[in-house]
């Protein structure tokens, strides 16, 4: 990058560098941005933005008019939805391309979309996230299956949103395939200036992050803009003296920053609606009883009826606005400490926050930087994921990114509802002035929403049902008056709620006709009361006569111990007991499949209940089992081996029954 200013930590005075270090002035700092520059900004709605930059940069621009024509580029969505965050550098001349996760916070950017006065990207955040990473190894760019069947797909919209960046955008994203499988390859785009946030820095330029609610992609930001040639601008809160910090608390190495700058007070808040809360930052944990209980409404009762899909020991991932009350009955009805809730930006643990403070979180477990929340996320981490969701049609397909001339963007949402082992999708029937009233006989719709919101066609594609439907997802689709799944054919009603029309106030108010292969079932009638739901009972308990299901038509026995904790030889006996009363009026040898997901033994146990399993053998034609645990597979299988009995457990329910089907088709054949 060519220089033709004498700027004051670019200087080779080694006499300047003593004195005062990398600590600098905003408007100093700024003038490190040239024109046509790629700038990339951290944050996530405002926690770890550099406002006190964001406000310096747009004062210069009005005051000079420049530097001009930068290319931005961002993972998460930084905004309040008015005038803060990105917001600020929404001026035409300013702005030439933006490539960014969400826009929804900075409607100012959107109005420059809107109007073709800008070329525009829509990248998924952690396609984003993990793309600096790349760039900082000097890599052509980021392999990944997230973004295949949406508009991020080439052969749909390759993430163009307007006009002009489809008639002079490049292209950015191609269709790869690598050992018969598609991927999406996007292409690195060197980073000339990364302008960040921390809460102390030395005269080095060494930042810790004490203070901040997350570190993001501070890190892998830095080193991209690095290793481009770039300059790094980190804004801070306080500074310290060289070398007086702890070394492992530092977050960006002083190696990697230019320029420090000192934020007045009012630009460096904790998020846009904090300006400081301890909780935050793991200085303090709050009392979780403490915390208000929801207000009985269609968001609750929707929040309350997807809570019913929660499981001991699962992680799960809650998205903006409706899914966030299901994290609020959760704590209600006392389960959240046997779940572990995440949020993208790297909180693991605790308590999710929303509303301008979402992506933060209070009594959390841990904090990893984002790029690494978003590689547990691609490879399968999460058990469950609650998303909302705009708009949906009869192939399943959801859109919460466009909306007529409102552009959103997906955030983090096509990472996460492409990999998640199960989606849940949340949201109230129409939208619009939707009433309902609620009480102990159900729902009643006292004025309808004006916009429906099944509809035949979405407008934009952040969520591909076939793509799903292709590789068995489970998805669900949870509204406060029905419950919908999506099959290989489409969307499937399955559940009522009691008080709700099937043909008035569900199938006349869709766009298109739903799957009905049998009448829906009614929603849990728990959902409509004003007390507890007893949530933890159904979580933690299910008799062991409900685990064990033969089923006729098939001669299949579903042996379900996902969860199940066996802590005596008690227990081992009363499986025997059931597994003999269950199968011996069968008369013959039945297939099985065996669920072992989150079982757990005591150790001692472990022989006897082996031996326990060679005995109900003897009612088995062939027998597979399956569990995600890698130890349980090798210990169970070391122990089923050791008694001559079929040793391999498959990873899921799929292979497994794929693997029993195999059995049964040589034995007939």
């Amino acid at each position: 990058m060519e220089k033709d200013f004498a700027h004051p930590m670019l200087t080779d005075t080694l006499s300047l560098r003593h004195r005062k270090g990398k600590i600098v002035s905003a408007e100093e700092a700024i003038r490190i941005i040239r024109n046509a520059d790629v700038v990339a900004t951290g944050g996530f709605v405002g926690a770890g933005f550099a406002e006190e930059i964001a406000v310096q940069l747009e004062d210069h621009f009005l005051r000079t008019g420049g530097p001009r024509d930068l290319t931005l580029v961002y993972p998460a969505g930084q905004g309040d939805g008015k005038a803060k965050g990105l917001n600020h550098l929404a001026h035409e001349g300013l702005i030439k391309r933006i490539i960014g996760g969400h826009i929804g916070l900075a409607p100012k950017l959107q109005e420059l979309v809107r109007d073709n006065k800008i070329l525009a990207y829509n990248f998924p955040q952690g396609v984003v996230s993990q793309l600096f990473r790349d760039i900082a190894a000097h890599k052509p760019g980021t392999i990944s299956s997230v973004g295949l069947g949406t508009f991020i797909d080439p052969r749909l919209d390759a993430g163009k949103l307007n006009e002009l960046t489809r008639l002079e955008g490049e292209d950015l994203i191609d269709v790869m395939s690598i050992g018969g499988k598609e991927y999406l390859f996007y292409k690195a785009i060197p980073i000339n200036v990364a302008i960040l946030r921390g809460t102390t820095a030395d005269s080095d330029g060494n930042v810790t992050m004490e203070r901040e609610a997350l570190t993001l992609d501070a890190l892998a930001m830095a080193m991209a803009a690095k290793n481009s040639n770039g300059f790094v601008i980190v804004q801070v809160e306080r500074t310290a003296d060289r070398g007086s910090l702890n070394a492992r608390q530092v977050k960006i190495p002083g190696i990697l920053v230019d320029c420090v700058v000192v934020a007045k007070p009012e630009h460096h808040w904790q998020t846009f609606a904090e300006q400081y809360n301890p909780s935050y930052s793991c200085e303090l944990r709050v009392a979780m009883q403490d915390l208000p209980h929801m207000e009985m409404s269609a968001r609750k009762v929707i929040a309350r009826r997807a809570a019913f899909e929660l499981r001991p020991n699962s992680v799960v991932n809650l998205g903006i606005g409706m899914p966030e009350g299901v994290a609020q009955v959760a704590n209600e009805e006392r389960v959240i400490d046997f779940l572990t809730l995440t949020a993208e930006p790297g909180v693991i643990g605790g308590m999710p926050n929303g509303g301008l403070n979402f992506g933060t979180g209070i009594n959390i477990d841990a904090l990893i930087d984002q790029p690494y929340q978003f590689d547990f996320y691609d490879g399968g981490g999460l058990d469950i994921a609650f998303l909302g969701a705009a708009e949906v049609d009869g192939e399943g397909n959801v859109n919460v990114s466009k909306f007529g001339t409102k552009f959103v963007g997906p955030g983090g949402f096509i990472n996460i509802s492409q990999n998640s082992k199960k989606v849940i999708f949340l949201g109230t029937f129409t939208a619009g002035g939707l009433k309902v009233s609620v009480d102990t006989a159900g729902i009643k719709i006292v004025q309808e929403g004006r916009d429906p919101k099944f509809v035949s066609q979405v407008e934009q594609k952040t969520f591909s049902g076939k793509y799903s439907a292709m590789r068995r997802q489970p998805v669900l689709y949870i509204t406060e008056r029905c419950v919908f799944s999506l099959c290989e054919q489409g969307l499937e009603l399955i559940e009522i709620a009691p008080g709700v029309d099937l043909e008035k106030d569900v199938l006349a108010v869709m766009g298109f006709k739903p799957i009905i292969n049998k009448p829906p079932r009614q929603m849990d009638a728990r959902i409509f009361n004003r007390g507890p739901m007893g949530l933890k009972d159904d979580l933690l308990t299910i008799p062991l006569e409900d685990r064990l299901t033969y089923s006729p038509e098939e001669n299949l026995f579903f042996v379900n111990f996902e969860n199940l904790y066996v802590r005596s030889s008690e227990e081992i006996q009363r499986i025997k007991e059931i597994v003999e009363r269950i199968l011996t009026p069968v008369g013959k040898k039945v297939y099985t499949i065996v669920n072992y997901d989150n079982f757990n033994i005591v150790p001692e146990l472990v022989e006897e209940y082996s031996e326990m399993v060679k005995f109900v053998m003897r009612f088995y034609e062939k027998v597979t089992r399956y569990t995600t645990s890698t130890f349980l597979r090798m210990k169970l299988g070391d122990e089923l081996k050791r008694r001559d009995l079929a040793p391999y457990i498959y990873e899921t329910r799929e292979e497994a029954k794929k693997a029993l089907s195999q059995l049964q088709e040589r034995e007939s054949s």
